[in-house]
């Protein structure tokens, strides 16, 4: 941690301090990178109201179950400094002041917490469940220790019919519910859509539908048992899912992985942004019936994804990153025919965004689509392509790196006009990114071992890592019990930050447009709905 992080916590403590919020700096941290900040739950709401005010950008919050009492989580974030609050309640009757009335991001995960924990969150400016929906009662709560991982009973869930969703006002407004079923074959979420004409004039999304329990079933896992279930909280992302819970744990553990290793999780990392990346751009042309950029991007993504099921076993990268190292590695053969889909990638890739920037109709399209301004995203915290098209510039491998990036020239995409058209154009500057990456890895690469040997952590050792997914910063937390086994497991995906930015960005556009903007965001439903 440098001078600089070590000033801004300072500062916060000290502005704390003086409106007499009680803390306690822990010293050793035992969350590196990131810093704990004990503090009162009275002081709770206080310390987000500082911190906004200092700047410090809220990244998630999350809860854990020791029996006797909770303790609850909010990390933040500020020029690549993690301080995490922690604060201890009452198991009985768990309280705490809302930090949502200071973060936006904060609104749904603390909703999250109410319903899994049964944490009450006062002066919560939307006490509505969240994640329940009807498949538990109000006194049932599925993250305490005493809820089965099997749940409580084999019916089938009531449909939610009932939830309270902003109705229509006005002779003229009318509303379009859209899912959670859908006439393709993404994942189901509900939008339920005011409009006069076709005009949009509020968007309310309902998430929850895939919940799959995965805090509940990570506990009593083994870590490679934690990894494999990471590499699957989202599958598009199971790289970065899985590097971040490795790297957790390996800190949990008090190891590194071997510098070879490293710089191979860096070269699955950015094949996955490429992958995806490629894929987004021909979907953004397929929403506006540019069949030729669909055919041509997903023509691209799928060569490269057969190049990983020929190099590395899978085609998505699953289980490739293990606890302590990597379970593949690249030989000068491999590294030569990867370098040389390089080569051909970049040249299609010139042929294509010339053809893509050209086309006037894609531009009536995408330019002024789903407008996020830079004062928008600064506030929701927009993360990944979507905040970056927006005037925001953080990315952990710049701003927080870890290895091997700190030994790697970042270059960050960045736009400002915030439409559909500048995350477009992010998402294009950060395959050209990759690909430079990809190279510099393969010809910097140390030799050495592939696996660091385990080391069995101590119990209640607890590990944070950050890493930069191709959506954007995933978080996570995990606390060993004893024997090797996992305790706490908690996920966060850019999309749990990402997906409010929609309801944003679509006002104002018309609901033929809705298509393309949720596409420029392209928030994953199953890493929402853990």
């Amino acid at each position: 941690m440098s001078n600089r992080d070590i000033d801004s916590i300072s500062l916060l403590c000290h502005k704390l301090e003086t409106h007499g919020v009680r803390t306690d700096l822990l010293d050793p941290g035992p969350l590196p990178p990131a810093r704990v900040l004990e503090i009162d739950a009275a002081g709770w709401g206080k310390a987000a109201e500082i911190a906004h005010a200092e700047k410090w950008r809220w990244a998630g919050v999350w809860a854990e179950d020791l029996l006797s009492e909770l303790y609850v989580y909010a990390c933040l974030e500020h020029q690549g400094a993690y301080l995490v609050l922690r604060a201890g309640l009452s198991a009985e009757h768990p309280r705490l002041p809302s930090q949502a009335p200071y973060y936006w991001a904060a609104d749904r995960p603390e909703r999250h917490l109410q319903d899994m924990f049964g944490i009450h969150f006062d002066d919560h400016p939307d006490p509505r469940r969240w994640t329940r929906h009807q498949a538990w009662d109000e006194s049932s709560h599925p993250l305490r220790r005493d809820f089965p991982a099997a749940g409580l009973s084999p019916r089938q869930t009531s449909p939610d019919n009932s939830y309270p969703f902003l109705r229509a006002q006005g002779a003229s407004v009318y509303e379009i519910p859209v899912g959670p079923v859908h006439a393709g074959i993404i994942e189901p979420g509900h939008f339920r859509f005011l409009a006069i004409g076709e005009t949009v004039l509020h968007l309310e999304e309902r998430l929850g539908y895939v919940h799959k329990g995965i805090e509940k079933i990570a506990e009593g896992r083994d870590p490679h048992s934690l990894a494999r279930l990471a590499g699957r909280v989202s599958g598009d992302t199971t790289v970065s899912h899985a590097w971040a819970a490795c790297l957790a744990m390996e800190r949990a553990a008090g190891l590194d992985a071997p510098p070879r290793a490293a710089f191979l999780r860096g070269i699955l990392a950015e094949r996955e942004r490429v992958i995806n990346h490629l894929w987004d751009i021909g979907a953004l042309c397929n929403d506006v019936g540019f069949g030729f950029g669909f055919y041509q991007f997903g023509r691209l993504r799928e060569l490269w994804l057969r190049e990983n099921q020929a190099l590395f076993g899978h085609r998505l990268l699953m289980d490739k990153i293990v606890p302590g190292g990597v379970a593949v590695d690249v030989d000068a053969a491999v590294g030569q025919r990867i370098k040389l889909s390089i080569a051909a990638l970049r040249k299609e890739l010139d042929e294509l965004i010339t053809i893509l920037d050209n086309n006037s109709s894609l531009e009536d399209r995408f330019l002024a689509a789903g407008h996020l301004s830079t004062e928008l995203a600064t506030a929701l915290g927009a993360l990944g392509f979507v905040g970056r098209a927006s005037g925001q510039s953080f990315d952990v491998r710049q701003d927080a790196p870890y290895a091997p990036y700190q030994q790697l020239r970042m270059r960050v995409a960045q736009e400002e006009q915030g439409d559909v058209s500048s995350r477009l154009w992010v998402r294009y500057k950060e395959l050209r990114t990759s690909l430079r990456l990809l190279e510099d890895m393969l010809d910097g690469m140390p030799s050495g071992e592939l696996l660091t040997a385990w080391r069995i952590p101590q119990e209640h050792a607890v590990g944070f890592a950050a890493v930069e997914s191709w959506r954007g910063e995933v978080l996570c937390f995990v606390r060993f019990a004893a024997d090797n086994r996992i305790s706490r497991y908690w996920p966060r995906d850019a999309s749990v930050i990402n997906w409010p930015a929609l309801e944003k960005l679509v006002l104002g556009n018309i609901v033929p447009d809705f298509p393309v903007c949720n596409k420029s965001v392209n928030g994953s439903y199953s890493g929402h709905d853990l």
